[in-house]
């Protein structure tokens, strides 16, 4: 459909909650394709509608090791597990920087797919992570917001310095 423009740190949209999907109609579903569109544009294996500034609670993933898509509405941790994993991560909305964030394990995801029907995913690992990265995004805590206030502040000054170049 469209490759839409990526809001880019700081954006104060990037720190915004985004609001619950209530209609389940076509507009979903473009919205849901554009996103994908975008995601592979980007390139990233993640983004969500605010990404594109829409306050929407709608996810896009593709990991690189897998041929298929997925599409999470109004998605939700309701299970996380005690063990801990950490894993590279950046948003595209801040390209070309990466830093370590730690995050459970394993998760499960409520969601809605783009019917409205609930479902559930179990995930591990880096699906796990993009999972908690995605919906963190969805309530307004962009994922610098992970890292100690030092990491932040070193990762926001290498990403200044990438934009001016």
């Amino acid at each position: 459909m469209a490759v839409h423009p990526i809001i880019k740190f700081p954006d104060p949209l990037l720190r915004a909650v985004a609001d619950p999907v209530e209609r389940f109609d076509v507009e979903l579903f473009r919205l849901a394709i554009d996103l994908l569109d975008t995601m592979y544009a980007a390139p990233g294996i993640g983004i969500t509608a605010p990404h594109i500034g829409i306050l929407k609670r709608v996810v896009a993933i593709q990991l690189p090791s897998s041929s298929k898509s997925g599409i999470f509405v109004n998605p939700s941790i309701v299970e996380a597990s005690t063990e801990m994993i950490r894993h590279a991560e950046g948003s595209v909305s801040m390209p070309g920087v990466t830093e370590d964030i730690e995050r459970h394990a394993r998760v499960r995801v409520r969601y809605q797919d783009l019917e409205g029907k609930e479902r559930f995913e179990d995930a591990e690992g880096l699906l796990a992570a993009c999972h908690q990265h995605e919906i963190d995004q969805l309530d307004g805590l962009f994922w610098t917001h992970r890292l100690s206030r030092l990491k932040r502040e070193r990762l926001i000054k290498r990403y200044g310095k990438l934009r001016a170049s």
